[in-house]
Order: C-alpha cells, then sequence, then structure tokens
C-alpha cells in the first residue's frame, strides 16, 4: 500500500520559482490581472449576436456559416478548456493566461479586420480559445494564491465575468449605430485584452515554475471519483439551462404574445441578474463547509419559476424571471465548487477543465433539443419539460457535490486501495 501526502491549501501561498509567498504589492496586481481577465472571457461571444446579420451581410457568410459561428463558442470552450490543464504543466498557469489574452486580443482584432468568412470564423476560434483557457484557468489562479480568500476572489471574477458579457451584449450596437461600422463595433472589444495583459507581464516574475512531472490528474482520473463526475454533471445541466434560456427565452414570451421589446428586456433583465448573484454567493458559499441549502434554493426557485411559465407565463412574468435568475446562480456555484472541492492548484484546474469542457458540451446540445421539441410539438410545454429534466439533473448532482470532500482525497483513497 502507498502513501500520498496531499498538500493542504495553506501551503499554496508560494510559488515554485519564487523565494517565497508573493509580497502585498505583487497580490493586489494579481487580484487586479483575475478580474480584468475575467473581462475578456466572454467578449468574443455576446458582441457577435447583437450585429449577426451585419457581420455575415458584410462578410457574405451563408446561413451554414452563421450556424457555424453561433456553435463555436461551445465547441472552442470544451476543446481548449480540456487542453488547458497540460498546457498549464508545460507554460505554467501566469505565462498560460497571459498567452490566452494575447491570443483573445490578436483574434478580437484581427477578425475585425477580416474580409473573408473562413478567416473571420478562423480568428473567432482564436479569441474564443484564449476565453476558454481563462474560464479554466481563473479557478486555478485564485486557489493558488488566494488560499484563504477564495470567496472574495471568485466574488471578483464572477463579477467580472458577468459585467464583461453585460459590456459586450448591451454596448455592441450602439457602438454600431455611433460608427457606422460593425467592424469597429466588434474590435473595439480587443482593448479589454491589451489592458488586462498588463498586470500579468508585471506579475511573470511570480510565476509558477511548469509542472514536475507529478501525475497528471487527466479527465479519467477526474471522473473515476464522485466529486469529479457530480461537479461535471453538475456543471453540464446548469449550462444547457442557461444556454436554453438565453436562446430561446425571448422567442418564447413573444410566442405567448409579448411585445419584441418588453421580451428583449425581459432577457436583459434575466442577464443582469447574474451580476448581483455574482456579488452576493461566492463569500456566503465559503463560508459554510456543505453547499446543500443553496442548491435546494436554485432548485425551489427554478421549479417555482417554471412553474409559472407553465401556467401562465406573461400574467408573472417578472416574478418568473426573477427565479429563474435566481436559479441561474448555480453557475456561481459551479465555479465556486472546483476550489471549495479541492486541495491544490492543480486539483482546482483539473475538475475546472474536466467539468467545463464536458459540461460545455451538454450546455449546446441543450438549446438544439429545446428548439427540436418546440418545432416537433408547436408549443412549449415539451421544451419546458426538457428543462425540468434538467433541473432535476442540477438538484440530484449538486446535492451531491455539496457535501464537504476533496477531490485530492478521493484519488488518494483510490491509489491507495
Amino acid at each position: 500500500m502507498s502513501t500520498r501526502v496531499v498538500p493542504r491549501s495553506s501551503d499554496l501561498n508560494t510559488t515554485p520559482d519564487a523565494p517565497g509567498r508573493p509580497g502585498a504589492g505583487a497580490l493586489l496586481l494579481i487580484a487586479a490581472g483575475i478580474a480584468l481577465a475575467a473581462l475578456n472571457l466572454r467578449t468574443a461571444i455576446t458582441s457577435v449576436g447583437p450585429l449577426l446579420d451585419e457581420v455575415t451581410a458584410g462578410l457574405g457568410m451563408t446561413a451554414v456559416g452563421a450556424g457555424v459561428l453561433t456553435t463555436l463558442p461551445v465547441l472552442s470552450f470544451a476543446l481548449f478548456g480540456g487542453l488547458t490543464p497540460a498546457l498549464s504543466r508545460r507554460l505554467g498557469s501566469h505565462l498560460l493566461l497571459l498567452l490566452a489574452l494575447a491570443a483573445v486580443t490578436v483574434g478580437l482584432a484581427g477578425r475585425a479586420l477580416a474580409d473573408s468568412p473562413a478567416l473571420f470564423l478562423v480568428l473567432s476560434v482564436l479569441a474564443l480559445s484564449g476565453g476558454a483557457v481563462g474560464n479554466v484557468i481563473l479557478p486555478a489562479l485564485v486557489k493558488q494564491h488566494f488560499p484563504h480568500r477564495v470567496g472574495l476572489m471568485t466574488t471578483v471574477y464572477t463579477t467580472a465575468l458577468a459585467l464583461g458579457t453585460t459590456i459586450a451584449a448591451a454596448a455592441t450596437v450602439p457602438m454600431y449605430e455611433s460608427t457606422g461600422q460593425w467592424r469597429v463595433a466588434l474590435g473595439s472589444y480587443a482593448l479589454f485584452g491589451l489592458v488586462a495583459a498588463l498586470p500579468w507581464l508585471v506579475t511573470l516574475r511570480h510565476r509558477p515554475a511548469p509542472g514536475d512531472g507529478a501525475r497528471a490528474l487527466g479527465f479519467r482520473r477526474v471522473l473515476s471519483t464522485g466529486v469529479g463526475l457530480q461537479a461535471m454533471l453538475y456543471f453540464g445541466t446548469q449550462s444547457s439551462i442557461a444556454y436554453i434560456m438565453f436562446g430561446w427565452y425571448a422567442q418564447m414570451l413573444r410566442d405567448e404574445g409579448m411585445s419584441a421589446q418588453s421580451a428583449g428586456l425581459a432577457l436583459s433583465y434575466l442577464t443582469l441578474l447574474g451580476i448581483p448573484m455574482s456579488l452576493v454567493l461566492p463569500t456566503l458559499l465559503t463560508r459554510v463547509r456543505d453547499q446543500r441549502p443553496f442548491v435546494l434554493m436554485f432548485a425551489a426557485a427554478y421549479l417555482v419559476g417554471l412553474a409559472g411559465l407553465w401556467i401562465s407565463p406573461l400574467d408573472g412574468v417578472w416574478a418568473w424571471t426573477t427565479l429563474i435568475g435566481i436559479g441561474m446562480g448555480s453557475f456561481v456555484y459551479a465555479l465556486t465548487s472546483f476550489a471549495l472541492r479541492t486541495r491544490t492548484g492543480e486539483g482546482t484546474a483539473a475538475l475546472s477543465a474536466t467539468s467545463q469542457s464536458l459540461g460545455y458540451l451538454m450546455g449546446g446540445a441543450g438549446p438544439f433539443l429545446f428548439g427540436l421539441l418546440h418545432e416537433l410539438t408547436g408549443g412549449w410545454h415539451a421544451p419546458l419539460l426538457l428543462v425540468l429534466v434538467l433541473v432535476l439533473g442540477n438538484i440530484a448532482s449538486g446535492w451531491l457535490l455539496g457535501r464537504p470532500r476533496y477531490l485530492e482525497d478521493a484519488l488518494a483513497a483510490r491509489d491507495d486501495a
């Protein structure tokens, strides 16, 4: 029987190639870098949707090309998110994040200058690859540098993530209307990436050394544990629900008789609810050892909101929207759980990569199945039943994930068996 020593989270204040724990100034720069990086993780996605017609017309892109463009985010997040732990071991997490921000910046700026649909798609993949890497690496950086402030720093980066998502969705059309150029409107977000890269250029001297050859935590090892499987299912089910709501909520309300303007406002409100959830939840989640009461809160909000949409979608639309927005706080818990259910930065990165890569594939399938059910039945009750099934799966996996356990402990127990 072998014996393994699992590092405590308190052992993670130092980096392998630094003489000791980074000083207060360096930690402040890292915190600022995490927040600024998070602002960039969704701009490549949410800036395109509002101007999809203008982009496709300007490039002469076919309907097939437009379909590929709208599918690229989930595919890119799954692929490049899965590669992140291996890249981090080879390059170090700080340098990898800097390269990810460079990919976002070059991709956003380059596609704004692209003169063909193929080049636009390729450069979109480049920008999305940076966002995918950032999705995985930020929870690991939080765990590594702020092991005793996980709640606070998770609040910082999830709130910045929500802000970046909202800014790109809300400001792109006004920018286009003021300039008359969709290329300017889309390319301007590259400036966010340039600013976000500055703290990481300064803090490279505090970066962790590349991996020392320790046994990698690949997908198979992570999913061989209950913690890994539950985290993946929880992230996947909440992603499916979120993608369905973002893609179909406004159309469903319009079909029920709501005006296009009001339906768009309801969707904007649903999106904006992510900001207060990101501000409040991470600190609360990290103050308790058992997160199952939060899982029940999200579930109850979802179930009541769905029941309202089933019975009387328009009469109580703002109440149903609020409740569903509260339920979608499960996204914040899913991100926070990567640090809560691991002891080391490597474990956080592995759990994050596995959950997000496979989870985003599940998320991408959700809107397709929802739309297919609507097409087959001509109504919204059958699609809402799909959402109910996803919510029940979310409850089951979240209930198990909420128990106080750690990925590294589960792996050590398997190795010692």
